[in-house]
């Protein structure tokens, strides 16, 4: 069976169109939840509540922290003073890591795996 490039290509924006077209919407939709949020949370605050149940579901607050560091050089090094560092997430800096690998083709840290695959870049005209 012989497929035609051109259809493959016409075919794929097409998609991608589409992905960014309800990404659009995704994110509409997401400030609405926001908006729709804050409502809630200033009744919370009117009412001096943390919980409230309705005929559609109940609804909590809670607090969210996110925590970050303006500081890498101080924090690394508190890391190390206290052997604490399970307070980062085990992840690979991909960049970092392809930069260093090159830098270094002799050096591979243990454990180190590498999946490596072509893929294809599709252009509009």
């Amino acid at each position: 069976m012989e497929i035609k490039v051109d259809k493959l290509v016409q075919t794929y924006i097409k998609i991608r169109d589409k992905r960014a077209e309800l990404a659009k919407q995704d994110s509409a939709l997401g400030e609405q939840l926001d908006i729709i949020e804050a409502g809630l949370l200033e009744t919370f605050k009117e009412l001096g509540a943390d919980s409230l149940s309705t005929p559609y579901g109940t609804v909590s607050r809670r607090i969210s922290r996110r925590y970050w560091t303006t500081d890498w050089a101080s924090f690394y090094q508190f890391l190390k003073e206290h052997d604490a560092v399970e307070l980062l997430e085990k992840r690979i800096a991909q960049s970092n890591i392809r930069q260093f690998l090159e830098e270094n083709p002799d050096l591979l840290p243990p454990g180190l795996n590498v999946d490596s695959r072509y893929t294809a870049s599709v252009r509009r005209k």
